[in-house]
């Protein structure tokens, strides 16, 4: 008789932090940014902090399958991604997100002041929809939701997700190969449904962080925290 059993093993997960410089008025916003496949936490946070590097605490996470990523100009080199989700046992990848961001946040306010009310989520391509799974599963942490090139949940029209107080800014490339944007143009409907706000802006890029969304996204999370003064 065969039986298929598993073993439990702690693992780390690693995530770079910035904190600004100098002293804050009061507590920081935090954002949390995630790469998408094949990226690295260093390369995601460069971006979040182009978007802002003067006010926000910056959690840059990296996901926890490492592979080889074969380049083009250079087929010998060693260069290591990193990816977020498999197929097998998705379920579990998706519980490990889940609770890697929920310690991230509290053993970052053991730290550092932060702002509950403006706890922020980025992500870029295939991060995207686990990011939603987080955000609609456990309501009223994240503020706001920043989702680049990316998907929603295939399970997205079941019961299993909750309306939040997240507003959402979806962000699309105009000639991406992998969510073209006939496609991502329906996930605002699809959003909606769970999200008080949902804003949708396209770029004329393909499947890449578009560059000149940094000061959109940056202006999209002031607005949120002027609302909340």
């Amino acid at each position: 008789m065969t039986k298929e059993r598993s073993v439990q093993q702690p693992t780390n997960l690693y995530y770079d932090l910035y904190v600004p410089d100098g002293d804050s008025a009061g507590p920081r916003p935090m954002l949390i940014a995630l790469h998408g496949y094949e990226g690295n936490k260093e390369s995601m946070m460069s971006l979040a902090q182009k978007i802002n590097s003067k006010d926000f605490i910056i959690a840059s996470v990296q996901g926890p399958n490492a592979f080889f990523v074969r380049s083009e100009s250079d087929p010998y080199s060693q260069k290591i991604g990193f990816g977020w989700m498999m197929r097998y046992k998705a379920h579990e990848t998706i519980k490990l997100h889940h609770q890697t961001l929920l310690s991230i946040i509290e053993t970052t306010a053991s730290d550092f002041e932060i702002d509950r009310r403006a706890v922020f989520l980025l992500a870029f391509s295939q991060s995207v929809a686990l990011n939603y799974r987080f955000a609609f599963t456990h309501p009223g942490i994240a503020r706001g939701m920043i989702a680049v090139c990316g998907g929603i949940p295939g399970d997205w029209d079941e019961d299993k997700y909750h309306w939040s107080e997240t507003d959402v800014l979806i962000i699309a490339g105009e000639t991406d190969e992998f969510y073209p944007l006939a496609r991502t143009r329906t996930f605002r409907d699809a959003i909606s449904r769970r999200s008080p706000s949902v804003e949708f802006r396209s770029f004329p890029t393909g499947h890449v962080f578009p560059r000149e969304s940094l000061p959109v996204i940056n202006e999209w999370i002031g607005e949120r925290l002027n609302k909340r003064l």
